[in-house]
């Protein structure tokens, strides 16, 4: 599993989150993904876009999975 660091920042947009982990090439490669309900958020299937990532929580997209730090 992958380390992300928020870096003093209190959360992070998941579809940003899957661009900066590399594990999509565009926003809307991202977007379409969260859509289709291929990511999930601590398990769970998630569909909002702009959902907000915060400290211990672990998205998974297919094979890969992070966990978000501080």
């Amino acid at each position: 599993m992958e380390t992300f660091h928020l870096n003093g920042q209190p959360y992070i947009k998941l579809c940003d989150l899957l661009k900066l982990q590399g594990w999509v090439d565009s926003g809307a490669a991202a977007k379409a993904l969260i859509a289709q309900g291929d990511v999930k958020v601590d398990g769970e299937i998630e569909t909002r876009k702009p959902c907000k990532i915060s400290k211990n929580n672990i998205v998974t997209l297919i094979n890969n999975s992070v966990i978000v730090k501080e």
